[in-house]
């Protein structure tokens, strides 16, 4: 027991100097730093580039693709989960992490057939519909 004790001591020595070690390091690189009155303080650090990629006017059909919607968003149920997959991906776009089972039975069955919806938006509005 008494050999115990004495590694105990030891150890909590050892524990003790090194913390006291350490904050005599630490103290001598600290200090207290005033703000200057009346001064404002920029948040951003980095400025903003704008590059310009394309100088050329874009054509008629190039500007009505950019101003058609992007993708169109798939909410199915695999594997007893709800995935939502972006229109013309076959990657994954989000896994909602929400079981099928949350939802009443005839939700249950479109959505193992899967739902449409244009906008990410929209998917929320429904997720959140449901599972509030």
């Amino acid at each position: 027991m008494r050999r115990y004790s004495i590694c105990f001591l030891i150890a909590a020595i050892a524990m003790l100097s090194g913390f006291a070690v350490g904050m005599g390091i630490a103290g001598r690189h600290m200090r207290l730093v005033h703000s200057v009155p009346d001064t404002v303080y920029e948040t951003e650090t980095c400025p903003e580039i704008q590059v310009v990629i394309r100088q050329e006017e874009p054509d008629a059909t190039e500007a009505a693709e950019a101003a058609a919607p992007v993708s169109r968003f798939y909410l199915v149920s695999e594997t007893g989960y709800l995935l939502v997959f972006t229109e013309g991906k076959k990657d994954e776009c989000m896994q909602t992490h929400i079981p099928i089972t949350d939802f009443p039975q005839e939700e249950q069955e479109k959505l193992r057939e899967g739902i449409w919806f244009d906008s990410m938006m929209e998917v929320f509005f429904y997720l959140e519909s449901y599972t509030s």
